[in-house]
């Protein structure tokens, strides 16, 4: 799996002031840039912005707000001075990015109050390559960013989206910017950053769909796994995921979490949903653990935290798992979960756990 951080956020920079600074003394950055009510100035000050407020995010990890870091470009004097500003800003990202930590988040107000480093990565992309368009449509000059960017800010934070054979022109459909064949135009959009749900002794976290092909073809979906991991189970759901991204059903808050000790950051198995909930808000949860970590009652504690999150959402009124007769063990994790057994066919016990 490309890993998706401080490089690509220094190419997406690089690819934006090189095309804009080709345009800065000739033409008119009052105009308005794209669709935006913005001028082309105002709009590259915005990049700059956001630049460095998802640094300073990052850097200083806030949980519950967001920081209100901003760039003043009331002294920049033309178009090369503010794209000078954008040039810093995106080395401060780029250096944030690498130095946090693999397990750090901070708070971002959409969808689910955080992000980690490759969350703000992405998103500090997409604000480069989506204001750089709008800017270069206000100027009148072509500009077009590498595939592989815009791969990666889709399969990270925009996993509700079904890939299309052009992954630029996908991104820009995404945010309203463009039109592809076969679907209706968008209005309104949001990223979609992963769900963390956090338990005692780990954090279940939920995998974009670069993580999922990734654990596929035999990668690591960029997790740090105990020794055996990831186990069979956790490729195969993830083949699931990756299946459902590219048939545009994939929703992410009900697909596969990786479940990682908070103690030494290392993925210890997988649990997740077998599909979204059903007409009558039944939903179906599944787990594997890695050998090495069994015995400790984690499979319990992420099942408690998983089940406590679904039942707390409107969409959902019960919980279904079902166990192979000869597992014992996984058994004993539903039970202690709080399933109760309510049925069974010829190899499996079904247990269910209902909104109290």
């Amino acid at each position: 799996m490309r890993d998706m951080g401080g490089e690509q956020i220094e190419e997406a920079v690089t690819g934006c002031v090189a095309v804009l600074r080709a345009a800065a003394g000739e033409r008119d950055w009052g105009v308005k840039a794209g669709r935006l009510e913005w001028s082309c100035r105002r709009t590259a000050e915005h990049i700059a912005s956001d630049l460095i407020a998802y640094a300073g995010q990052l850097a200083g990890r806030p949980t519950d707000r967001y920081v209100p870091f901003r760039i003043d470009c009331a002294e920049c004097e033309s178009p090369d001075d503010v794209l000078d500003v954008i040039e810093a800003t995106g080395a401060l990202l780029a250096a944030a990015v690498r130095t946090a930590p693999r397990e750090a988040r901070a708070f971002h107000p959409y969808p689910f109050r955080s992000a980690n480093r490759e969350g703000f990565a992405a998103m500090g992309i997409a604000e480069v390559l989506l204001h750089t368009h709008d800017i270069a449509e206000g100027l009148g000059i072509a500009y077009e960013p590498p595939a592989d960017l815009c791969e990666d800010v889709l399969t990270r934070i925009f996993p509700h989206v079904q890939p299309g054979p052009d992954h630029w022109r996908t991104l820009l459909w995404a945010t309203g910017r463009g039109e592809l064949p076969g679907r209706a135009p968008v209005t309104e959009w949001r990223w979609n950053n992963n769900l963390v749900i956090p338990a005692e002794r780990l954090t279940l976290q939920g995998i974009t769909p670069a993580a999922a092909a990734d654990l596929q073809i035999g990668g690591t979906g960029g997790f740090e796994w105990i020794e055996g991991g990831p186990c069979g189970n956790t490729r195969f759901s993830a083949g699931i995921v990756t299946k459902a991204y590219e048939a545009g059903a994939h929703r992410p808050e009900w697909g596969v979490f990786v479940l990682v000790r908070r103690e030494d950051g290392r993925a210890i198995g997988g649990m997740g949903f077998h599909g979204v909930p059903d007409d009558e808000g039944r939903a179906e949860v599944g787990y594997d653990l890695e050998e090495a970590a069994r015995g400790n009652g984690y499979a319990t504690e992420a099942l408690r935290a998983l089940s406590a999150w679904a039942l707390a959402r409107d969409d959902v009124k019960l919980l279904c798992a079902k166990v192979d007769h000869a597992n014992a063990p996984s058994q004993g994790v539903v039970s202690r979960a709080g399933f109760i057994r309510v049925g069974e066919d010829a190899e499996q016990y079904v247990y269910e756990l209902r909104r109290s």
